[in-house]
């Protein structure tokens, strides 16, 4: 009877590493893809733009 006992404990305790050791929830401004968004300078005209800036 010990042996089960311990092997329930070990089953217990995986599950609950399980459990705990999920994702996070991803927001929706979260992506894998660092270009996913252009930069400020993109979308602009070359040599038109703020100089000063």
């Amino acid at each position: 009877m010990k042996i089960v006992r311990i092997i329930l404990a070990f089953i217990v305790v995986g599950t609950g590493l399980l459990m705990f050791s999920g994702c996070k929830e991803k927001s929706p401004y979260d992506t894998s893809i660092p270009w996913s968004r252009p930069a400020n300078w993109e979308n602009q005209l070359p040599g038109v733009g703020n100089p000063g800036a």
